[in-house]
């Protein structure tokens, strides 16, 4: 594929994006389904990995080809059927920590270390869904540039673009899943890099409909906390770094949070719910959930936020304020608003609500991804 194709210059302001849009539609149109079986970035096995019947990949995506500079992902297809399933996007926070060894191996994703090997989890998100770990921005993790400038001065607004870019180059890896249903999910951090790279899309989507965005879910704006050494352990063994075609570049070993990343924190002040506000009007559906033991962010005043962006926008309630359950136990309280804009609490739920509350997290989850209620009833 000519490299001019799929440049860094991602506005959608220029004749590029456009470009990219039609070489993607011929592509997918003409190009076959790769084999998974010989798919570049497949992963075989996992070191200490259970067996599993679902399929791994891991691998970078190229975001610019001029500096060097590459996005390191970890994708899970789903369980069962993917090809029907939805693809959802996580992304952890920060800014500046790992949606690898915080989102996929801490939270959500299908394994979590235990010593040497890993165990199953029993509430992972790919039950219901394909999902793609993207260790983002530059600098994160395996994430690497080969010009450390691009290190310096980094932004929501650069990481938005680089997101954007990863995504139609990885479509180009996996086009099977070009078409299907898209999620954006994350927590803290990814309070601003979600809605942003959503507001992306969208601008996108007015000139060539390349995203078939269907909602957006993130919890929090502030910081992510570090996970167990466990993980860090894991993911710092040379075997399992050739299992997921990773490496080190510019670091020596892999870090929960990146110490080379300069991140502009002037951009944490700004605040994202407008852009929400922009998204529920383009009725791309909104979730916002919160711990109720997060200590980090309160979740009164996320409710009071989305309460308040609620009477702006004039919409009306169309679930009251009420509890929802998981199983047999009240999961927490939600408050939906026209169908699109959702608040959410996950009962004892702690910042990283998916860790400390897999189960409820899930059933929350599930939820959004097929535009129902939550359980009012056990």
């Amino acid at each position: 594929m000519p490299s001019s194709l799929l440049s860094a210059d991602t506005s959608p302001m220029t004749s590029k994006p456009m470009a990219m849009a039609v070489f993607l539609s011929l592509l997918y149109a003409s190009v076959g389904i790769v084999s998974a079986l010989s798919h570049p970035d497949k992963v075989i096995k996992l070191p200490g990995q259970p067996q599993v019947g679902f399929q791994q990949f891991s691998g970078y995506v190229t975001v610019d080809d001029k500096k060097q500079r590459s996005l390191f992902y970890y994708f899970v297809e789903a369980e069962t059927d993917p090809a029907s399933k939805p693809l959802v996007l996580w992304l952890n926070g920060g800014p500046g920590c790992s949606s690898l060894g915080v989102g996929a191996f801490s939270e959500n994703g299908p394994f979590r270390p235990r010593g040497q090997v890993l165990v199953k989890n029993e509430h992972s998100w790919n039950q219901e869904a394909n999902m793609l770990y993207l260790e983002s921005p530059i600098g994160v993790g395996f994430s690497y540039s080969a010009n450390t400038s691009s290190y310096e001065a980094v932004n929501d607004e650069i990481t938005a673009r680089d997101n954007v870019v990863f995504l139609l180059r990885w479509f180009h890896k996996f086009p099977q899943y070009s078409k299907s249903n898209l999620f954006l999910t994350g927590e803290s951090y990814a309070g601003h890099y979600v809605p942003q790279l959503a507001k992306l899309m969208v601008a996108y989507n007015k000139k060539q409909q390349l995203f078939n965005l269907k909602g957006v879910a993130e919890n929090t704006e502030k910081l992510d906390v570090c996970v167990e050494d466990e993980v860090v352990n894991y993911l710092n063994r040379k075997d399992v770094r050739r299992a997921l075609h990773a490496e080190l570049v510019g670091v020596r070993r892999w870090a929960v949070c990146s110490s080379i990343l300069d991140y502009q924190y002037l951009d944490i002040e700004i605040p994202t719910i407008s852009i929400i506000g922009m998204l529920v009007k383009e009725r791309i559906p909104v979730l916002i959930y919160s711990g109720d033991q997060d200590s980090v962010v309160p979740l009164i005043g996320s409710r009071a936020t989305v309460h308040q962006l609620a009477r702006q926008m004039r919409l009306n309630t169309t679930v009251p304020y009420r509890v929802w359950f998981a199983g047999q136990q009240v999961g927490g309280w939600t408050h939906v608003y026209d169908n699109m804009l959702t608040f959410a609490t996950i009962r004892g739920a702690s910042h990283e609500a998916p860790f400390s509350q897999p189960e409820r997290s899930l059933v929350l989850f599930k939820s959004f991804l097929q535009g129902k209620p939550l359980p009012e009833v056990f």
